[in-house]
């Protein structure tokens, strides 16, 4: 692998957003997730669960509620009490509309997708059509005396169970009216005056409501006669959320406690054709509560106020043992909070409402294999950017040489010179930009720093020529096809001739800069890609996707390397794709053609394509020291997969020139420590 002085950064105070709202889309295989400020990811469970798309935030959009309707598309609703619905093309917000009953605390699809209900703060369930270019409001349902705070259809569509505070009612959908009210107990460990809160409902085809409350039950109704048929009790907090299964033989709820519960409905004895709900399986995934859980055909799923989305797989219903099956807790974006100026030896932080701008500390000290030098100079922070306005950021990069910053929110776009004079750093904003460049979802910069480029969310893609006193607008690419695909990923040639570019699909396109046209598509492949990157001197394309499959592509010869195409015949060693984190960053040593440097979130791994590819006979990563100079020999003839794992949580790696790495680390005890407490429970023998 090489030696390298490896810079530990630790000052990178990033804490992602808590979980607030989860929706499974069966057609898809797609689960949209929705945080505390309003950023809605979705995820590709078909592509080892790759983030593939991400809504940012918004200050004054907090999501209460999430549901797919009409097949795929995305809704959703909050506090504000507005519904708005995704474009889940060009990533941004297709429209808004105001419901006009406060604040919207739940909302559910109709079975056929056709049709939206809204519960709201003043007690309102409101019915919506969906057509094809929005909704339209179809009329109100009986009012209730207290804000409506679940809802959900019968699978056949003619009910509706609302969860309010003290008693689930039921309506007719035709009608519109309330046909059945339940009762709440609110007795609980001697507790009588507080309300009882129904955090979540389900329906079932033979008519069983499931409710789960604020006291910790999960109880069985039949809705025909309004009575209680079962109750259990689970938690000595909230259960706040619940799901259930398409075949409405298990559903998962998730509680306060942080703790998710799996029920089955299993035959009473072994010859008997009567069922019953049965609690099988307690899961202690989270430290904090749980406020949404999903269930698809082969795993469960729960998120909430520890920011981890935990995809916990039914091992029963796997039907092929590979990474599908491992427990997976995603915490970080898949995508890049941090870009890096080589020449000045800066990092810029990206959060929701800020930037941040590091200059990375040094040392004087030498010193053998493994050992922690001291700084002789600390890191120094240099500046700290405040975005205007409540959108949350969506993209940011600094220049190579350190003299511009560019940034873009989902409705406007910054960019600002830096000026260097010994310790102090002076900003200014450049005005006046073009109205083209409203919104980006990707911004980068040429090696030379002479050009920004930048992907916008109407799928075209902008080049720009930078100097210090002029901002001129070189050429536009627009989209290929008629359809609007959002370009997400950019990679520059270092050479500043090639540009490629990747969409929300598996397509990867490469642009001419120098004569500003289309050079060539790579060949289509079914997984979406997770990092580019272009090769000094070959201009060689190296492409990473979400199934852990990395192809190289020669750009001159609009073709595959030789290299790739013996990798692709002889295949990755099984413990590569296994890998359940996605790479997200490639770079190449200025000195070592043959070298590709690439990481995930717990793995650093530098391919040299001098050496063979490992098999399945050999140890693809082995963490021991080798013991004498034969060991040495043996590791570095043995394949060319050199893996690291030292640094972990990684969300950035990249070299600062051919002996000096920089690593950026953020590990989860940090982030633990700054969320709020968790709900405290006695142990025994305490």
């Amino acid at each position: 692998m090489g030696e390298f002085k490896v810079h530990r950064v630790r000052f990178f105070n990033y804490v992602p957003s808590g979980i607030r709202c989860v929706a499974y889309n069966n057609q898809s295989n797609r689960l949209a997730v929705s945080r505390t400020d309003g950023t809605v990811e979705i995820y590709n469970l078909s592509a080892n669960y790759f983030q593939e798309k991400f809504f940012p935030g918004h200050e004054s959009r907090g999501t209460e509620a999430l549901c797919w309707a009409g097949g795929q598309r995305l809704f959703s609703a909050g506090l504000n009490g507005e519904i708005l619905e995704y474009d889940l093309q060009a990533l941004n917000i297709k429209y808004t509309l105001d419901a006009f009953g406060g604040p919207i605390w739940s909302m559910t699809a109709s079975p056929s997708g056709s049709q939206l209900l809204v519960g709201c703060e003043d007690g309102s369930v409101k019915l919506f059509e969906v057509t094809p270019e929005k909704i339209q409001f179809a009329r109100n349902f009986d009012r209730q005396k207290s804000r409506i705070l679940s809802l959900c259809w019968h699978p056949a569509g003619t009910h509706v169970a609302a969860g309010s505070l003290d008693y689930i009612s039921v309506f007719d959908v035709k009608s519109g009216s309330i046909i059945r009210k339940m009762v709440l107990d609110r007795q609980h460990l001697g507790v009588t005056k507080s309300r009882c809160i129904v955090w979540g409902v389900a329906f079932l085809s033979d008519g069983t409501v499931i409710s789960v409350d604020s006291v910790g039950k999960v109880q069985l109704w039949d809705s025909a006669t309004g009575t209680l048929v079962k109750s259990h009790l689970v938690a000595n907090a909230d259960v706040q959320s619940i799901a259930v299964a398409d075949q409405e033989d298990s559903f998962v709820v998730g509680t306060a406690e942080g703790t998710v519960f799996h029920f089955q409905l299993v035959s009473m004895t072994s010859n008997s054709s009567e069922k019953q709900w049965v609690r099988t399986k307690p899961f202690q995934h989270h430290t904090n509560d749980v406020r949404a859980v999903a269930h698809s055909p082969t795993a469960l799923i729960s998120g909430g106020t520890d920011t981890h989305l935990v995809i916990r797989p039914l091992m029963e219903r796997v039907e092929v043992k590979n990474y599908d099956a491992a427990l997976r807790k995603i915490t970080f974006p898949h995508r890049r909070l941090i870009s890096c100026s080589k020449r000045r030896q800066l990092l810029l932080f990206q959060f929701a409402h800020h930037l941040e701008l590091w200059r990375l500390g040094s040392t004087s000290a030498t010193g053998k294999n493994g050992d922690t030098l001291p700084l002789s100079k600390n890191a120094d922070h240099l500046l700290h950017l405040k975005t205007k306005g409540p959108e949350n950021i969506i993209c940011s990069c600094v220049s190579p040489c350190g003299s511009w910053i560019a940034y873009s929110t989902a409705s406007r776009f910054f960019l600002y010179r830096l000026k260097y004079e010994r310790d102090n750093i002076s900003l200014q904003r450049v005005s006046k930009l073009p109205s083209f460049l409203r919104s980006a979802l990707h911004i980068l910069f040429s090696e030379d720093s002479t050009k920004l480029l930048v992907a916008s969310n109407q799928g075209s893609l902008h080049i720009v020529h930078l100097s210090e006193g002029s901002f001129k607008h070189l050429h536009t690419f627009q989209p290929q096809s008629g359809t609007v695909e959002a370009m997400c990923l950019l990679a520059v040639s270092p050479d500043g001739n090639w540009l490629a570019a990747s969409g929300t699909s598996a397509g990867v396109h490469v642009y001419d800069l120098h004569h500003l046209k289309l050079h060539c598509t790579v060949p289509a492949y079914n997984f979406p890609v997770t990092a580019l990157a272009i090769a000094p001197n070959t201009n060689n394309l190296v492409i990473a996707h979400s199934d852990q499959q990395v192809f190289e592509f020669s750009i001159p010869e609009k073709q595959y390397t030789e290299w790739s195409r013996s990798l692709q015949k002889q295949g990755f060693h099984q413990l590569w794709l296994q890998r359940d984190t996605p790479i997200t960053h490639i770079s190449f040593h200025p000195k070592r053609p043959m070298h590709i440097l690439l990481h995930d979130a717990y793995m650093f791994c530098i391919i040299d394509k001098s050496l063979p590819l490992p098999n399945e006979k050999t140890v693809l990563y082995n963490p021991l020291p080798p013991k004498n100079e034969s060991d040495v020999f043996l590791r570095r003839t043995t394949h060319g997969f050199k893996m690291s794992k030292i640094y972990k949580p990684l969300l950035f790696m990249d070299l600062l020139d051919e002996r000096t790495l920089v690593a950026v680390e953020r590990p989860l005890d940090d982030i633990i420590a700054q969320l709020p407490p968790p709900i405290k429970k006695k142990k025994f023998g305490t």
